[in-house]
């Protein structure tokens, strides 16, 4: 039987632990997709104990607790933290195959150097000890980025942000890691959700464009655009829950853009036409600065109209959306790309059924001479476990080109996320040492060395181009 969680878990064979330990393990890493606070870094936070450090904000946590029916009040209420964390760790105990099992203590062996299986019976003395240590300076938010060697790292900010606290971070230059804002204009391409009026009163005032047109809606994103370049933004994200595809036409989309401002209901014909507008013409803007897109599909969220009232968007009640992307998602690419606006593209789908839709959308529109100009997104969300992200990268190997591959991101708003990155690496070299072992590839240790560094951190740098 195999020690718990041993040097070579994960990895089961020897051509897995020699990928792992002599190529992948000290790779630094780009997190280029994060929900960390800006704020947060740049006040170089310390963390009371390890219930505001491991499970503040930490929606997948949360959902377990819910499961084993802990009382809200240790979940997301005002409960004692001790008493959290005491929680956290009972429900945790029964979540035998649950990836949270390995992330949390992979967070507790890496972060703190505890090695004891998390228990009720144990995570009393572990709550004593983490939260002792984390009022060393050491364990400061800025601290604990460093520590994983974290290149860079880009947060996910809207397009009226000013973002200052991006700025006093350049500013101050006491981190080792750049950390830099990601433009994510959801709230101006969404239409029809409650809010949009106001959001474009505000984007108005911000970009200084009076905005009366889906046309002037493009114009006060482009100066946002400007604005964020200037702070060394690259990337863009948009959270396309449904993938949009109506008629490109201005006059159809000024029907969707006037009923929404007025408080009227938008036909959805209508509605389909502005995001479509709203999301060519961002891409347009970011091929001209060469930027990167991203676009993530197939989450159905807030699912709970009483826990959303009571607690608000990103507390744990989103899940798997069956809705088809295929065709509107081939129509918006092929848009961009007929007029030759298509930016270097990301996709990302958090139902696994999709994986083959975007494994062959790849294809379609990668350019010569951009090496992995489309890319399949790393399993995301409730698929960035072991068995889902087997499956993307199975996917992605037999429908594209492994090795162009930019590998894994945190999506997370914690800051002891990055052992994920580890936890991934485990896996892909498994994953390629399997196929090696089976006689699937030839066993040249120098070239697949180089393949798993590639994967794990060049390929990232060289895509993004921060």
């Amino acid at each position: 039987m195999r020690a718990f969680m041993d040097q070579d878990f994960l990895l089961t064979n020897d051509t897995a632990k020699r990928l792992y330990h002599e190529a992948a393990k000290d790779m630094p890493i780009i997190d280029y997709h994060c929900h960390l606070s800006p704020m947060e870094i740049a006040s170089n936070i310390k963390f009371r104990n390890i219930t505001h450090l491991m499970l503040g904000g930490d929606h997948y946590k949360w959902r377990a607790m819910l499961s084993w029916g802990v009382d809200e009040s240790l979940i997301r209420g005002d409960g004692d933290d001790r008493e959290k964390f005491i929680a956290y760790a009972d429900a945790l105990s029964h979540a035998i195959g649950n990836p949270l099992y390995h992330w949390t203590h992979l967070e507790l062996k890496r972060v703190f150097g505890v090695d004891t299986p998390l228990t009720k019976d144990t995570a009393g003395e572990i709550f004593d000890y983490t939260s002792e240590l984390l009022q060393h300076d050491d364990f400061s938010a800025q601290a604990l980025i460093d520590k994983f060697q974290v290149d860079y790292l880009c947060t996910t900010d809207d397009p009226t942000d000013d973002l200052s606290f991006h700025q006093a971070i350049a500013a101050e230059g006491k981190m080792k890691a750049r950390v830099l804002p990601t433009f994510r204009p959801d709230k101006a391409v969404s239409v029809q959700k409650a809010g949009f009026a106001d959001y474009i009163r505000q984007l108005s005032r911000i970009a200084g464009i009076d905005i009366q047109s889906t046309a002037d809606v493009l114009h006060a994103l482009e100066r946002r655009v400007e604005y964020f370049h200037a702070c060394g933004c690259r990337i863009a994200d948009h959270a396309l829950d449904t993938v949009p595809y109506g008629e490109p036409s201005f006059k159809q989309a000024d029907k969707a853009f006037r009923a929404a401002m007025a408080g009227e209901k938008i036909k959805q014909k209508h509605a389909d036409s502005y995001r479509t507008v709203l999301l060519a013409g961002l891409g347009g803007m970011y091929a001209q600065r060469d930027w990167a897109q991203q676009y993530h599909m197939n989450a159905m969220r807030n699912n709970s109209a009483a826990m959303f009232r009571r607690m608000g968007p990103d507390t744990g009640f989103d899940s798997i959306s069956d809705a088809p992307i295929a065709h509107n998602l081939s129509r918006l690419m092929d848009l961009q790309d007929a007029q030759g606006q298509l930016p270097r593209t990301i996709l990302y789908s958090l139902n696994p059924a999709a994986n083959h839709v975007i494994g062959t959308m790849l294809g379609n529109f990668q350019q010569s001479g951009i090496r992995g100009k489309i890319q399949m997104g790393s399993a995301w969300w409730f698929l960035d476990q072991k068995d889902g992200m087997e499956e993307q990268l199975r996917t992605l190997a037999n429908l594209g080109v492994l090795g162009t591959f930019v590998g894994m991101l945190t999506d997370s708003r914690s800051f002891i996320s990055y052992p994920r990155h580890e936890y991934f690496r485990r896996i892909l070299c498994n994953l390629i040492g399997t196929w090696v072992e089976r006689g699937e590839y030839p066993a040249d240790m120098d070239f697949l060395k180089q393949l798993v560094q590639d994967i794990c951190y060049n390929n990232a740098k060289n895509y993004f181009k921060i």
